[in-house]
């Protein structure tokens, strides 16, 4: 076990500059044009035309595509976030940074919602119309509301808001005002036993609103927040997590130091829960890059050169096995950086015991290439299964901009990770730019017990869009109607909720409408469900 207080594996930490890397990003709220571009080809069906990966027989489907579920030409729509409806996992919503043409780097809060598990996509237009907005952060309430978190700059000041939606992410009420900054992340308490309608951000106080300030919280779903506080060592560039009990953790990059030896740090609150303290931090882990891998970007020559290669994510098992309680922590970082020509991998290190001590630093990505492995996204599903995706340039022939997808799993903690799987046709990442170059800062996965929902960005029409993959076995093998079997009332439940209740028939042809023509609906229809 790699003891984080271990003497030579930590940094001084001093009050110094702010990193270089720090001031590279920010989400200028700029509108510029660069003359016209040449004209588009038609456009295709929402699905590639390359072949996907056969591990589950079903390709990615795009959300923003116009009324015949066609893409819409010349416009660009990077940078998703996901939410699913823990009461109804077929509905869903995604939300991007939505980019009406190329020609312009002026930017709306595009939003589509799916009420079939995915495999269609309503894109009704963008929430507050002709306002500048960027960083979505989407997330459900245990209720199955969900919040959209959405940076704007109006008066010149980042700032974030909040749009709620309680009917699947079609109608949406707001902005409600929720303090924030460039870089803003959003996580909510869907625990049982917890006050329904906690929800917590943070965002990088450098561009932001409100002073040194970097979280905010709302205890009553999204409907206020409180005023901003102020957190240990202002963490940025990294996601939140609760876990079993309720206890609140932020990962990012500390303030402290100067590049390239600035800290990764895991705060803690075992308060934020509670309604009535006002919440405190801690810092209970940090992280040398010299062991946990160096943050890299921000040139030409990378898969994103004018973004990040991905933020960082923390994770709690909140499953009821042997694992339940381990904290983990997956980023895109350069393991060799500071010795090595490998540019990019994904790094995997995890806690079991409340984050007093982490494992040392695992790749995940098993290619023996100088390759990039960026934008590494995880979750963790209520089982405890930890999923992990990643854009792959192994097979590029060393092309920086050419990517295909990836994923692992492991199902023992951490412990052990399945062979790495490529998802994904092959893509450039350096084509359709809205005169900004880069295809946003992140992607957005969220998994279950039967696998997960990844929100991501590709350019598989030959310019930038958003697309939804199913990881795993179908939502439609689920207990629609949450009575702990799956049966024909499950069936009834989902033709209620796909576009086409004209599957309601007699597949087998014994006469009967009954639990045997769903599960012969599930082996026929797409090969997903079988």
């Amino acid at each position: 076990m790699l003891t984080i207080a271990a003497a030579g594996l930590m940094t001084a930490v001093l009050a110094q500059p702010l990193p270089a890397h720090r001031m590279k990003h920010e989400e200028r709220p700029w509108v510029g044009f660069r003359g016209p571009v040449a004209p588009a080809t038609p456009g295709e069906r929402s699905r590639p035309a390359q072949p996907w990966s056969p591990r589950d027989n079903r390709a990615a489907v795009q959300v923003n595509v116009d009324a015949m579920g066609m893409n819409i030409i010349g416009d660009a729509a990077n940078e998703p976030s996901i939410a699913v409806d823990p009461t109804n996992p077929a509905r869903m919503a995604i939300g991007w940074r939505q980019f009406d043409t190329i020609d312009s780097a002026f930017r709306q809060a595009g939003y589509g919602y799916s009420a079939t598990g995915g495999r269609s996509w309503t894109f009704p237009g963008r929430l507050d119309a002709g306002i500048f907005r960027s960083d979505p952060v989407l997330d459900s309430l245990a209720d199955g509301a969900f919040l959209y978190y959405s940076l704007t700059n109006i008066t010149g000041l980042f700032t974030c808001d909040v749009f709620r939606s309680t009917d699947g992410g079609a109608v949406w009420t707001g902005p409600i005002p929720a303090a924030g900054g460039d870089k803003n992340w959003m996580v909510t308490d869907r625990r049982a036993d917890a006050p329904r309608g906690h929800a917590y951000g943070t965002w990088n106080s450098f561009y932001s609103c409100c002073g040194e300030t970097g979280f905010v919280r709302s205890i009553n779903g999204g409907v206020s927040f409180q005023g901003p506080i102020e957190l240990p060592e202002d963490p940025y560039w990294g996601t939140l997590a609760v876990d079993a009990s309720g206890d609140l953790y932020i990962l990012g990059i500390s303030d402290a130091g100067t590049e390239p030896f600035y800290e990764y740090i895991v705060l803690k609150s075992a308060d934020a829960k509670i309604p009535t303290a006002t919440p405190t931090f801690s810092v209970i882990a940090r992280f040398d890059p010299r062991v946990l891998g160096e943050i890299t970007g921000f040139t030409d020559d990378t898969p994103n050169p004018g973004g990040l290669l991905g933020q960082g994510w923390i994770d709690a098992d909140t499953s009821t096995g042997p694992t339940r309680g381990n904290l983990y922590v997956c980023w895109s970082l350069d393991l060799d950086g500071f010795e090595g020509p490998d540019p990019l991998e994904v790094v995997f290190t995890r806690s079991t015991d409340g984050g007093a001590t982490w494992s040392p630093p695992r790749r995940l990505n098993d290619d023996a290439a100088d390759a990039w492995q960026w934008f590494g996204t995880m979750s963790v599903a209520p089982s405890g299964r930890i999923d992990v995706v990643w854009n792959d340039t192994r097979n590029s022939g060393g092309r920086a901009n050419i990517s295909e997808l990836f994923y692992t799993s492991s199902a023992d903690g951490g412990a052990t990770w399945s062979a790495n799987e490529r998802l994904g046709p092959a893509w450039d990442s350096w084509i359709g730019w809205p005169q900004q170059n880069k295809i946003g800062d992140y992607y957005h996965m969220v998994s279950d017990v039967y696998g997960a929902d990844l929100a991501l960005a590709a350019t598989f029409n030959g310019e930038q869009d958003v697309y939804h993959l199913r990881i795993g076995r179908e939502v439609c093998r689920a207990d629609f109607d949450m009575d702990g079997i799956v049966d024909f009332t499950d069936y009834l439940a989902f033709l209620n909720l796909y576009d086409g209740a004209d599957l309601r028939a007699d597949l087998n042809g014994d006469g009967l409408v009954d639990f045997a023509d769903y599960l012969e609906f599930l082996n026929l229809y797409d090969g997903g469900c079988a």
